[in-house]
């Protein structure tokens, strides 16, 4: 494949085509950009956007989900402009409290928003791998907009107990906590 070079936070990085820019960003020690949603063992979704970055191609600026982008030969990347920081804190606000590990780094300290399931940030990860991996999809996202959350279809949640193939990338804990609550 034919590598590219771009520039992440005044660092050159040279990565092969086809790459995103949260990948091409991991070549650089110095360089962090936070994810939830994000797992090397699935398809990248940028669903939780806290790997959101800016991006510079001529004159024209944009934000866009690095894990998802692809590395673009001369991309000027920035990740962590006024609005990229004020952004991530809100989202670690939403995402209360699965998003811990970065709000000290991000200065937050506490949520002004109500959260419908606490334990879960809605990442996706379980449900992805459920479909991607185990080809199962007995775990899924019920209902839409606030009403959202992680179910399982009705009677198949011993075979999701017996599987636990994804529960270490659940970054809230809500499908291990289900599994207790079911004694399982």
């Amino acid at each position: 494949m034919k590598e590219i070079t771009l520039t992440i936070d005044g660092y050159a990085v040279t990565c092969k085509q086809g790459e995103t820019i949260l990948e091409a960003s991991k070549k650089i020690k110095a360089i962090h950009i936070p994810t939830l949603c994000y797992s090397n063992k699935l398809k990248p979704h940028g669903v939780c956007r806290l790997c959101m970055v800016e991006i510079t191609r001529g004159a024209k600026k944009k934000l866009v989900a690095s894990c998802v982008y692809p590395a673009e030969e001369g991309l000027i990347v920035q990740t962590k402009t006024d609005t990229i920081v004020k952004m991530r804190r809100i989202l670690i606000e939403l995402l209360w409290p699965t998003s811990q590990q970065f709000a000290k780094e991000y200065g937050v300290t506490k949520s002004r928003f109500r959260l419908q399931q606490e334990d879960c940030n809605l990442c996706g990860l379980c449900v992805r791998y459920c479909s991607e991996i185990n080809k199962s999809n007995i775990v899924y996202f019920k209902n839409r907009g606030i009403e959202r959350k992680v179910d399982f279809i009705p009677g198949y949640a011993n075979e999701c107990a017996s599987c636990e193939k994804c529960f270490d990338l659940c970054t809230g804990g809500w499908i291990i906590n289900e599994m207790m609550k079911m004694g399982r």
